[in-house]
């Protein structure tokens, strides 16, 4: 069953939460650069080729400028984000096995109850 955005309470989402990240396997340092994104490729696992293609989208990123149009992104700090966090060390098969502090990340974010019961399909 797919969920549509008149059946999620995105009212539930406030902005400006974050999950301390006490809880992880792995966590580089925040911002991106060239050397963060090669050891979160590596430390996900991936083939060189995903490491280039990933390092190309990092070159093509940073050539962009910030939008004009939309809401006011000048208050963003890149180099204040951790881009990738790994909180467990193996893949899970069932929304059983992930930690309490995954589950609660997915309840802050309104994570539907039908999708949960078809994680991690």
């Amino acid at each position: 069953m797919t969920t549509t955005a008149q059946e999620l309470d995105l009212g539930r989402y406030q902005l400006g939460w974050s999950d301390i990240e006490d809880f992880y396997v792995f966590k580089p340092k925040k911002g991106l650069n060239e050397d963060i994104v090669r050891e979160m490729s590596w430390m996900k696992g991936e083939p060189e080729w995903m490491t280039q293609r990933r390092l190309k989208a990092l070159r093509y990123f940073e050539r962009r400028p910030m939008p004009k149009w939309g809401g006011d992104l000048s208050g963003i700090n890149f180099n204040d984000i951790f881009y990738y966090i790994k909180p467990i060390d193996k893949q899970v098969s069932a929304w059983d096995q992930l930690p309490d502090s995954v589950k609660a990340t997915y309840d802050k974010l309104g994570i539907p109850e039908a999708e949960r019961s078809t994680w991690p399909a």
